[in-house]
């Protein structure tokens, strides 16, 4: 499962590392007419070409900046409305053979806990999900033969047949190691959602200086690991970088062309992107001190700068940032985010003061999943567990029909609306249901449908659960 060959660790991939420096240096200096002309074709719905996102990577002046971030703004409301996905990531088990000099489960850190959940265990840590409300996950395996596709596959089984009362996880999206194409249709029968690899970073001499031991050394093995999860049958994919590790221009570029290479090859370009910046790790110097520390103000630019050139992908905003920052940045165009989040082996079932010895990295977030839910309907927006288009068949090209004009606003809104209903019925506080309740009255004013839209209301008040368009 873990072979690989130094002939394959090449360089000269899809990431045309000479062209994206060309670009970013032709693109200095934009011309304000030209960035509103790209800002009106990323308003059109119309994924953006390489210099255009060179030349919105290099606007410097602030009128031109607003202007950016209101289009960012504009553009995830026409196509996801103002709904805001919740999950929750959920560590299953951080042995690893790799040595990568920025993460706290490096094979040489000996600061670090190793722990892999039992079964029992992670039915107690799904349990403890459940019983707050979760209804998607992102599960999280360190890359070692132990996390096979079987292994994987099996914990996913776990997750899915463990209830509590009403609640259940209708939706597992897996990080794990990238996989061998029969080991995808492992995992894929399951009855997963996306499937996430990181390439961490896209530019090929950092890649190599970062990652000295173990598969994940090989720069083209992982860089194509999607590719062979297409060629498995997953359709939905999760592409993204760590941000902080080389220069944050150069990686929204790496994010772009990788887009571009799926949809190229498979017509079907990434499900979501995700953009986490570098944060403390236990043993880990480098994460103290990040080579290319990206800046609070820089972060929000390349969030809508991301968001403005892949319209339709959904994109991911991790509790690695503070809860401040996180408010700042939804603005910009991001559609998921976790919630009640804890990143040690084992943490969310029981306290664990050491729980950060068992932990990848620090969080930034630790506001519980009813507390974001509140902030979320006072700021204006829908929390959402909808998990719909995964179980109505809308994943990959199908999804990509809906998500590209815009359609699938038209299922977002609805479905928001039913998994709220669901949560504030079965878990909110007192104080969250009047709030949410509110919430719901008023968007019905807004929504297509009303008379049916009230009608699964009604149904899930009675105790039905599940409705969805």
């Amino acid at each position: 499962m873990f072979t690989f060959t130094k002939e394959f660790d090449t360089e000269k991939t899809f990431i045309p590392d000479d062209v994206i420096n060309t670009l970013l240096e032709q693109a200095k200096n934009p011309d304000p007419i030209y960035v509103r002309e790209i800002l009106e074709k990323s308003l059109n719905k119309n994924r953006l070409e390489p210099i255009e996102v060179a030349t919105l990577l290099n606007v410097e002046d602030k009128e031109l900046l607003e202007e950016i971030f209101q289009a960012a703004r504009t553009l995830k409301e026409r196509i996801y409305g103002n709904r805001i996905v919740l999950f929750a990531p959920l560590y299953i088990g951080n042995d690893c053979i790799n040595d990568c000099v920025y993460c706290g489960f490096r094979s040489s850190n000996p600061e670090i806990y190793r722990k892999t959940l039992t079964t029992e265990e992670l039915r107690n840590e799904v349990k403890a999900l459940v019983s707050k409300g979760h209804k998607r996950l992102i599960v999280v395996y360190g890359e070692h033969p132990r996390y096979s596709p079987e292994y994987i596959a099996e914990t996913i089984n776990v997750i899915y047949n463990t209830k509590v009362g009403h609640g259940e996880i209708r939706r597992v999206n897996v990080n794990a190691a990238p996989q061998t194409i029969e080991g995808y249709k492992i995992i894929h029968d399951a009855g997963i959602g996306t499937y996430q690899i990181f390439q961490e970073t896209y530019h090929y001499p950092t890649y190599k200086k970062l990652h000295p031991r173990g598969p994940k050394s090989n720069y083209a093995w992982r860089l194509y690991g999607l590719d062979r999860a297409m060629l498995g049958g997953i359709d939905d994919l999760g592409i993204g970088a760590l941000f902080g590790l080389y220069d944050w221009k150069y990686e929204v570029m790496g994010l772009l062309y990788h887009t571009i290479h799926l949809e190229q090859r498979f017509g079907v370009g990434p499900h979501t992107i995700s953009f986490p910046r570098i944060e403390p790790a236990v043993g880990s110097d480098i994460t103290e001190n990040p080579p290319y520390k990206v800046s609070d103000d820089e972060f929000k630019k390349m969030v809508a700068i991301i968001r403005l050139a892949v319209p339709y992908t959904g994109m991911i905003l991790t509790a690695r940032e503070p809860a401040e920052l996180r408010r700042e940045v939804l603005k910009m165009g991001i559609s998921q985010i976790d919630g009640g989040s804890s990143i040690g082996i084992g943490s969310y079932s029981q306290e664990d003061p050491e729980k950060i010895k068992r932990s990848q990295f620090v969080l930034g977030d630790n506001r519980s999943l009813e507390e974001i839910i509140q902030d979320l309907i006072k700021e204006g927006y829908i929390p959402s567990f909808c998990t719909a288009c995964y179980r109505a068949g809308r994943t990959g090209e199908h999804f990509m029909e809906f998500a590209i004009p815009g359609f699938v606003k038209r299922f977002c809104t609805p479905n928001a609306l039913f998994t709220l209903r669901e949560y504030l019925n079965d878990y909110a506080s007192e104080e969250t249901k009047q709030l949410g309740n509110a919430l719901i009255v008023e968007e019905l004013q807004r929504v297509n449908n009303t008379d049916k839209v009230t009608e699964f209301l009604g149904r899930i008040d009675r105790g039905e659960r599940d409705v969805r368009f």
